[in-house]
């Protein structure tokens, strides 16, 4: 049903285009000056931009419309139960996440047949970046499915997705930057911060480096998010 919905495709073009204008920004910025770093890395540091968007628009309908139409009932009057649903709206939603992201390969795929050159088509940044977007993108999908299983409007589920991710992706990193938190008696919490740097992560997959504690992180989270949006929408049904 994600492929008949507006929105996925308003959050298609919205994606491939602001990510095509970002790619060629990048090659004409390599082009005019020499980089340290890989284009691929300058790629994805951006990744949070497009995920703002995206994400609400893959997930502010999927259980928030159900409720608000009444539907919702009627879909759990067949043999399924929450936790089914919840899973199935998830992997639905997530499976689409991946499909525009890898649709960006294309990119790759032009810069390779018009430029040859190797030292743009770096491999290994590339695929730690593809990595990192497969792994975090579990999450974000997931807390997009929690607002979503809050409330009736999916227009209110739409913001709340936003915020909570704002809040994970750049929120936490300023945060961080407090001068406040550099006291001495604070190295807790500057390492609790520093551990869930979500660019941190990125820039750790791009190296090569996949720290098993940050893979833990996206995965118990997401695991988090999913099972109160079944409480959420149990609670709901029985309130109803």
């Amino acid at each position: 049903m994600l492929f008949l919905s507006a929105s996925t495709y308003v959050s298609a073009v919205v994606f491939l285009g602001f990510m095509g204008f970002i790619f060629m920004r990048i090659l004409e910025d390599y082009a005019g000056t020499p980089q340290d770093t890989s284009p691929a890395i300058a790629f994805f540091g951006l990744f949070f931009l497009p995920v703002w968007v995206m994400v609400p628009l893959l997930t502010m309908k999927s259980l928030a419309e159900e409720r608000r139409s009444g539907t919702l009932e009627t879909l759990l009057t067949a043999p399924v139960n929450a936790t089914e649903v919840v899973l199935a709206k998830f992997s639905a939603a997530y499976v689409l996440y991946l499909f525009q992201w890898l649709s960006t390969l294309g990119f790759v795929f032009v810069l390779y047949r018009f430029a040859r050159d190797p030292r743009l088509l770096d491999l290994g940044p590339l695929v730690g970046g593809y990595m990192f977007i497969a792994v975090s993108g579990m999450l974000y999908i997931a807390i997009g499915m929690l607002t979503s299983a809050m409330v009736r409007s999916q227009a209110v589920a739409g913001i709340g997705s936003f915020a909570a991710i704002f809040a994970l992706t750049l929120g936490l990193r300023l945060i961080g930057g407090i001068t406040l938190l550099q006291q001495e008696n604070l190295g807790v919490m500057r390492e609790t911060l520093s551990a869930v740097d979500v660019f941190r992560h990125l820039e750790d997959f791009t190296r090569g480096v996949v720290d098993t504690r940050q893979v833990v992180f996206y995965f118990t989270g997401t695991a988090l998010a999913l099972i109160l949006s079944i409480l959420g929408v149990e609670a709901k049904i029985l309130r109803s």
